[in-house]
């Protein structure tokens, strides 16, 4: 008991010197947080791939993450069926991919692991088993041939998969990029460890209280109010009911179009004190 009183204490000393803290709370239910924290059961869908010369890979999709590449996201990415993308909600998300039934074409004892960043609109020409491949009720996820290749051989095309959702790691903090004009502030919400997806956000200057901030689309959100020469700190919840709050994100003197990271994942110092607990 002594020794883990010493290494908490430690702990949280060092996270305390950190230039931009959380506070990480859990919603009043806590099932809904523990659940999270444990893959969901496999589920039936099928998976296709893009070629690396698709406009996709530049533009980042709809989520709006941009240069996928840029922000971290990669080849691990994936565009989404209507019944999966949730108008946009799931944005952020992480999913396992496995190949199944096609033994010829799928790579034995393989999965990628993919974020979402992009929504595979859906083609009511076809009939969903005739064509459209994203029409309702299919669960479909459009692949980087990169992606689909370490799973099923690019012969397959459109392959059986299962998939089911997973807890998202994410290497540093939670990324702000602002953007706007004038007293109109937009805000890119990206690299989102553990659910992944954002459900509400809110920001605070240094002269203001939280101020709730509308989804525009993707992780995009937005609010109008004059937030020039303040610090300022975001608060997110994310579709488990976990809050987050991350104080003196943006400096006093930020501009649009510059991205802020906060400085500790809520995931990383929550992964880091469980291994200490159990040395």
């Amino acid at each position: 008991m002594l020794l883990q009183l010493l290494l908490t204490l430690t702990l949280c000393s060092t996270f305390s010197l950190a230039h931009s803290h959380y506070n990480w709370s859990p919603s009043s239910s806590s099932t809904a947080a523990a659940a999270a924290a444990h893959p969901s059961e496999w589920r039936p869908g099928r998976a296709t791939y893009y070629a690396p010369a698709d406009p996709r890979d530049v533009v980042g999709g709809a989520c709006g993450y941009g240069d996928l590449e840029r922000s971290g996201y990669g080849k691990s990415t994936a565009g989404l069926s209507t019944v999966l993308f949730e108008k946009g909600q799931i944005c952020g998300a992480c999913f396992e991919v496995r190949c199944v039934e096609e033994l010829r074409w799928c790579i034995p004892g393989t999965s990628i692991i993919v974020t979402a960043t992009n929504f595979c609109a859906p083609n009511y020409g076809f009939e969903p088993d005739g064509g459209g491949h994203c029409n309702p009720p299919n669960a479909h996820f459009v692949l980087p041939i990169e992606a689909f290749e370490k799973i099923a051989i690019w012969k397959a095309s459109n392959m059986p998969v299962q998939y089911r959702r997973i807890k998202c790691r994410k290497e540093g903090g939670v990324r702000f990029t602002i953007n706007g004009a004038g007293i109109f502030l937009s805000v890119l919400i990206s690299n989102v460890a553990g659910t992944g997806d954002i459900v509400a956000a809110k920001v605070k200057g240094s002269r203001t209280g939280w101020l709730p901030m509308g989804r525009i689309w993707g992780q995009n959100w937005h609010i109008s109010a004059d937030l020039k020469n303040q610090p300022l700190a975001f608060e997110i919840t994310s579709s488990d009911g976990v809050t987050l709050t991350s104080y003196n994100v943006a400096p006093k003197i930020w501009n649009f179009g510059q991205t802020f990271q906060a400085s500790v994942a809520v995931d990383d110092s929550l992964q880091q004190m469980d291994s200490m607990f159990r040395r």
